[in-house]
């Protein structure tokens, strides 16, 4: 069994850390679904970009990782902390659960 290197937060404490700053926000949905709308701050990471985004990235920023509702993120995050991450977090709940709380990037139609 794999230890689990990344922490699962709720959105609440998704927003402390993002109010607070000094982070990296990686959206790994699908590019579609991050162009229509997303978490402010939020990079789209999918396979077309992942390269691209860790040769980029500082990796002693903590990076939050969401999906639509919590799952393939928690993937993500155990992925970015064996690649050198320090921090790593993972949104319980996803987009779907942070949009009903908070703001999100308008939707474009």
């Amino acid at each position: 069994m794999k230890a689990i290197d990344f922490e699962q937060i709720d959105i609440h404490q998704a927003k402390e850390l993002i109010d607070k700053g000094g982070l990296t926000i990686a959206d790994v949905r699908d590019e579609d679904s991050y162009q229509r709308t997303h978490i402010p701050l939020a990079v789209s990471v999918s396979d077309d970009t992942l390269k691209s985004f860790l040769s980029q990235a500082d990796k002693n920023k903590p990076l939050i990782c969401y999906c639509y509702h919590g799952h393939s993120s928690q993937s993500a995050a155990q992925y970015f902390s064996q690649q050198g991450f320090k921090k790593v977090y993972s949104i319980i709940g996803g987009f779907e659960k942070w949009r009903t709380n908070y703001p999100v990037t308008e939707e474009k139609t």
